[in-house]
């Protein structure tokens, strides 16, 4: 955590629900909330992993409030795991409680991947969302929600070349049919060591030149 980090307690569909809220700068114009889902509580996934610290660090840098928080049975947060069903329903209760009416992002890692396209589908047509960053996006484990192809533009989609967790092919197959782009950053693992950096300037680089609504 950082200075400008709030932790918070929301209550969520089966009891509390940990969370991590990063703010911007003041010198920073505000752009809206984003919120971030994490890799895969079952194999040691929570809002402190290393991807999804660098993206909200990514989403504070360009303006954005980044909201992580932790799924259900996850460190605080209470209930167990769900297989993505009910920690869709967390997502959306964060969602319902900490982003209002305003400009909205929403990124997942891994298994926050999957679930984050759930969530998206879930919301109401009438709730736009202005960005979407899907990393290491777990296709080959879960029946990822295909994305809008007016989302498109707004969406970044990045895996790493020698992912041995969720194989590049994988997360191939699941964006051919959408005509959707996959950023491949080369020699690049499922959890990005030696490369956060990297990762960090491409999520930024998405931020700040993603079409607007």
């Amino acid at each position: 955590m950082n200075a400008s980090t709030e932790r918070l307690t929301l209550q969520g569909p089966v009891g509390a629900i940990e969370v991590l809220r990063d703010t911007p700068d003041a010198s920073v114009a505000a752009r809206g909330v984003a919120v971030i889902a994490h890799p895969h509580p079952l194999f040691g996934g929570t809002m402190d992993n290393k991807v999804v610290q660098t993206l909200a660090r990514a989403f504070v840098q360009c303006g954005w409030t980044a909201v992580r928080f932790n799924f259900r049975g996850v460190g605080a947060s209470a209930g167990v795991h769900d297989e993505g069903r009910g920690e869709a329903e967390d997502f959306g209760a964060v969602l319902a409680q900490l982003a209002g009416d305003g400009p909205l992002a929403l990124a997942g890692f891994s298994f926050g991947a999957f679930v984050t396209s759930r969530a998206l589908a879930a919301l109401p047509p009438e709730r736009a969302v202005e960005q979407l960053v899907l990393v290491g996006t777990a296709a080959s484990r879960f029946e990822v929600a295909a994305i809008p192809s007016g989302m498109h533009a707004r969406t970044l989609v990045v895996h790493g070349e020698q992912d041995d967790t969720v194989p590049l092919s994988a997360v191939l197959d699941w964006a051919r049919p959408q005509s959707l782009p996959v950023t491949v950053v080369p020699g690049g693992g499922h959890f990005f060591h030696g490369q956060l950096p990297l990762l960090k300037g491409l999520v930024v680089r998405h931020l700040q030149g993603a079409a607007p609504l």
